[in-house]
């Protein structure tokens, strides 16, 4: 699947590949919607148990969404405890929000809150504000 209008992915100063703005989002407006496989919470599980990198998104206690099979560039989002995105699930969506305006060529991070990683998996975002870990515990 082709990367989603407006992203690139490329080396991540905070963690292996990330996404980065090719073009201007205003604060409030859609960045992308998350893309992959629609798998079940259990299938979901299941592979958070064999993989270190997860590209998973949940879109409800049922569903979730594997971004390493058929993705857009989303599943690159890095965490960041400062994050100048959102996300927002609407009608089984994932959709990804700007918080803030964000400029070509910035990073676009999310604050990840909850993962199917463990709760001691350390964050690299280097924030002023990082709390240290990616899962607000």
């Amino acid at each position: 699947m082709p990367l989603a209008p407006g992203l690139s992915v490329k080396v991540s100063p905070i963690n292996g590949r990330g996404c980065f703005a090719t073009s201007f989002f205003p604060k409030g407006r859609k960045i992308a919607e998350y893309a992959g496989e629609r798998i079940t919470t259990r299938e979901a599980e299941r592979r958070a148990r064999r993989r270190r990198v997860l590209r998973i998104c949940a879109i409800d206690r049922r569903w979730s969404l594997d971004g390493s099979r058929g993705g857009n560039g989303t599943h690159y989002i890095n965490h960041s405890c400062q994050p100048n995105s959102y996300m927002r699930i609407t009608s089984g969506h994932i959709l990804f929000m700007a918080l803030r305006d964000i400029l070509p060529g910035e990073e676009i991070t999310l604050d990840y809150e909850t993962t199917l990683h463990s709760d001691k998996k350390k964050c690299r975002c280097k924030a002023a504000t990082c709390r240290g870990t990616i899962n607000k515990i």
